[in-house]
């Protein structure tokens, strides 16, 4: 018979596993299936501030910039599919940016901004096909600094505590962001700026174009966005292609953003319109690309319709050789960091 001691263990690593299940939707943060009794559990806001009516963001996030000694709510629906009564826990987490993407943190570990959010009902029980409001209160103190602060609103369904006979339990949780900045005056100007774009071919011949985004603002930024492409071989149109999603970016921050295109597109060349946007900030480039032929392959930068105009003179060619030596060096620094992500573990994402 198994040691007792062995099966608690392996019920707490098993649980610690799952936890680190993580993944991101749309409207929320999921971790685990969120699936209680054959059902689903989901989280949604429900008013929007109305200087953010004009921010997508703010439709999915609490993403406000308060001052210092300000108090504010925002409620936020719990809602289940399963066919029996569901109890969910409600409760912030914290939260933070790290390589690129929004992390959270398993239950129980705070931060900062969590010491501010109190809920309603920490705990509440969702009728079969039925929803509840939770409203959550962020007093944000006088003595608090500048800056912008992370935490996630989650609700939380267990299949109840591991036992000697039961070594495994399920935790789902689904959750609503939480990007606070504080401080005096109006909201930091957000903003980002979009890098070469490079297309590529996977290795296994699917075309993709590659670019590397820099966050140049003061507030964290989710970068999506869409890709098309026109006047290709025999006048062929293409697209629109999403950018993927689930990059964000800490100010300061770069990291690279890819579109996968169309299975059986040609080479080109062909004329391209790329759209990033994160929140109300949109930023487009339009110019001309080709494919490499072989997969796996790399082609040359895009050619940008609107290219920065640059000064032929004497004194501006060593200018003009630093800016080729510069974009050399990223196209290769792109290169590696792509090869880089490729080769490191990956968390289990839905």
């Amino acid at each position: 018979m198994p040691d007792p001691r062995i099966r608690r263990a392996a019920s707490a690593t098993l649980l610690a596993l799952l936890l680190q299940g993580l993944a991101t939707a749309p409207a929320a943060l999921a971790d685990g299936p969120e699936r209680p009794e054959n059902g689903t559990i989901g989280i949604r806001l429900v008013e929007i501030p109305a200087s953010r009516v004009d921010d997508p963001r703010a439709r999915n996030y609490i993403v406000d910039h308060v001052n210092p000694g300000t108090t504010f709510t925002r409620r936020v629906e719990v809602t289940s599919t399963s066919p029996k009564p569901v109890r969910a826990q409600v409760y912030a987490g914290a939260a933070g940016i790290s390589k690129g993407r929004f992390t959270f943190e398993p239950a129980g570990v705070t931060n900062e901004l969590t010491s501010w959010i109190s809920l309603n009902r920490p705990e509440i029980v969702v009728k079969p096909h039925s929803s509840e409001t939770v409203k959550a209160t962020i007093t944000v103190p006088e003595w608090a600094g500048e800056g912008e602060r992370y935490a996630v609103i989650w609700a939380q369904v267990s299949s109840g505590p591991a036992t000697q006979d039961k070594n495994v339990a399920l935790v789902n949780r689904i959750g609503i962001r939480t990007l606070l900045d504080v401080g005096p005056g109006g909201e930091p100007p957000t903003d980002f700026e979009i890098g070469d774009i490079v297309p590529h071919r996977t290795e296994d011949g699917h075309p993709q174009i590659v670019t590397e985004v820099a966050n140049t603002g003061e507030r964290a930024i989710d970068v999506e966005g869409l890709i098309t492409l026109s006047d290709g071989p025999s006048e062929l149109s293409a697209g629109p292609f999403p950018v993927d999603r689930g990059t964000t970016l800490a100010p300061g921050d770069r990291a690279n953003v890819s579109a996968m295109l169309g299975e059986d597109l040609p080479d080109g060349p062909w004329k391209f319109t790329l759209t990033l946007r994160s929140g109300r900030v949109e930023r487009t480039a339009d110019g001309t690309l080709t494919f490499p032929a072989a997969a796996g392959g790399w082609g040359l930068a895009a050619s940008l319709d609107s290219p920065p105009a640059l000064v032929l003179t004497l004194t501006g060619l060593p200018v003009l050789l630093g800016t080729a030596i510069l974009l050399g060096m990223r196209r290769r620094r792109m290169r590696r960091r792509i090869a880089a992500e490729a080769a490191a573990p990956q968390d289990d994402l839905v």
